[in-house]
């Protein structure tokens, strides 16, 4: 029992801890990036003050309701954004010999059904908020998810079938190096479908800022604004820890029994900084546009790794 909560505690202390990471990382990177410098000077030393503000300033911001919302799936549309995220954490696998929150036999399965959960926020600030800018990027939102769900389920479909398990110790169990190379188009798939369900750059259409305003968050300020911007840097974490677990090995690399955690820490940070960079370097998405590259360009891809895959477990038994 103590051994469950101290994991739990754990869980808990990465998931406040490593999106503030996540998210300190995206100002720097964009700062060097773009030349910005706010995230670079405030405070002094490398800007480190830069988060503090940011803090500050969603903390002393009025927290507003419109008149015509509906109240109480408005306040509760950013806890339902986030919290899911919490969940999945527990079940990623960080080390060798058991190092998880929560072991689950079908650990795979239970990832990407709760991940879909934390879209639902989403979705219910966009209805909930009484604005034509929310609802429609609400309704971005539900399409975006039905069209990226399909591939991202597919990606990791193939390597449950390689590893012969849905458990995601199982799969880091089963997992080989010479998996990289036949798997890498369902890395690719995986990866991009995850960005686009969390909306990331260039993905980023249903929360638009020049065009719909700021989608589902139009009508939000303060702390729930900022929740929904932590639910972002957390599903980063969650999006990177899940495609090293399934695709880059994991805890595997030199000296695994002892330095296992620090490899997943490497690969999954690694990974966040691709995220960012991607933020930096493509222009956004027109809705058409991303809509097409998930039906004609996603699934194939998918299917055809799913295939190979198939091929593949076929010879080699």
């Amino acid at each position: 029992m103590l051994d469950t909560v101290l994991r739990c505690v754990a869980t808990l202390v990465v998931f406040l801890v490593f999106p503030l990471v996540i998210g300190q990382t995206e100002h720097k990177v964009m700062a060097h990036m773009q030349g910005r410098l706010g995230p670079m000077y405030a405070g002094g030393f490398h800007g480190w003050a830069q988060l503090v503000a940011d803090g500050v300033k969603f903390a002393q911001k009025e927290d507003i309701v419109p008149a015509g919302a509906d109240r109480r799936i408005f306040q509760l549309a950013p806890a339902v954004s986030l919290l899911p995220y919490l969940f999945v954490l527990l079940a990623i696998p960080v080390g060798p010999d058991g190092f998880v929150g929560q072991a689950i036999d079908a650990g795979l399965f239970f990832v990407l059904a709760v991940m879909g959960v934390g879209v639902i926020g989403k979705l219910m600030a966009g209805w909930a908020s009484a604005n034509k800018f929310s609802l429609l990027g609400g309704l971005r939102t539900a399409a975006q998810l039905m069209s990226y769900e399909l591939p991202m389920v597919l990606a990791a479909a193939s390597v449950a079938m390689a590893a012969g398990t849905l458990s995601l110790p199982g799969i880091l169990d089963a997992w080989h190096w010479y998996w990289l190379p036949w798997q890498i188009i369902g890395a690719f798939v995986f990866f991009t479908a995850g960005l686009a369900e969390l909306q990331r750059p260039p993905f980023d259409m249903p929360v638009a800022d020049s065009e719909i305003i700021f989608g589902a968050y139009t009508e939000y300020t303060g702390l729930r604004f900022a929740l929904f911007l932590l639910s972002e840097y957390v599903g980063i974490l969650v999006v990177s820890a899940l495609t090293a677990v399934l695709f880059l090995g994991g805890w595997h690399g030199p000296m695994a029994d002892q330095l296992g955690w620090l490899w997943m820490l490497l690969k999954t940070f690694a990974l966040a900084f691709v995220v960012i960079w991607l933020r930096v370097t493509y222009p956004r998405l027109r809705e058409d546009q991303l809509m097409r590259f998930a039906w004609v360009g996603l699934i194939p891809l998918a299917l055809v790794q799913l295939a190979l895959t198939g091929i593949i477990k076929v010879a080699i038994s």
